[in-house]
């Protein structure tokens, strides 16, 4: 009887299939990749909500609150909080300009006084190239915001300004072509004072930013 002749191939695929060490590594190869891909999906399924539940968690850049924490609000996102300038101011903002000295500011604080005292004063921090009354270029205009009336001021001329505050003893600087926007917010807690001032052309640039940050602002829990 003829001997059955195997070609070399096909003995070492035999071996190949015989030898368990062989086998043994194979599939100790295929286990490692299986558990290398498991690890790799729970990875994604339990850190993505991480990710996404810290994210929501961390504070805006901008955010803010008035009333005791009862109100918030968010600054446009180009606008800088920096160290309030007077111990009288709660929080300020850098609005930038076309240049280092277009700049503008907006402070928030609490103060007393009734909203009409409050408009006479700011009418009273401009003067107008002509004489006339500021009151008459002034515009203002009323809102519901949050369940709180709030009081819109526009006013422009040469703001005497006192970056220091009323209190600070420092000198008042004359600013022609400047222009403020203001927001009276009237809230259970007394009233509260949103003023932006600078440059004409800043506040120009920034007036859309400065009311959608009024229009959204939310009472604490909604």
């Amino acid at each position: 009887m003829n001997a059955l002749v195997v070609p070399p191939r096909h003995r070492m695929l035999a071996r190949g299939l015989a030898s368990p060490p062989l086998l043994g590594r194979r599939i100790l190869y295929a286990a490692r990749l299986v558990v290398t891909a498991g690890i790799a999906v729970i990875a994604c399924v339990l850190g993505a909500p991480r990710d996404a539940l810290a994210q929501a968690a961390a504070p805006a850049a901008g955010a803010f609150t008035i009333a005791d924490g009862g109100l918030s609000l968010e600054a446009p996102q180009a606008w800088k909080q920096v160290p309030p300038k007077s111990r009288i101011v709660d929080a300020e903002f850098q609005i930038p300009g076309a240049g280092p000295d277009d700049a503008g500011r907006m402070t928030v604080m609490g103060a007393g006084g009734t909203v009409e005292m409050n408009i006479d004063r700011w009418y009273g921090q401009f003067t107008q190239p002509d004489g006339s009354a500021t009151k008459d270029h002034a515009t203002t205009k009323a809102l519901k915001i949050a369940g709180c009336q709030v009081t819109i001021v526009d006013v422009a001329g040469t703001y005497k300004d006192m970056p220091g505050g009323p209190f600070a003893g420092g000198q008042t600087i004359q600013r022609p072509g400047y222009r403020m926007l203001a927001a009276i917010v009237e809230s259970q807690g007394g009233n509260y004072f949103l003023k932006f001032y600078g440059p004409a052309a800043t506040v120009a640039a920034h007036a859309d930013g400065f009311m959608k940050m009024l229009e959204g602002m939310v009472a604490k829990g909604n």
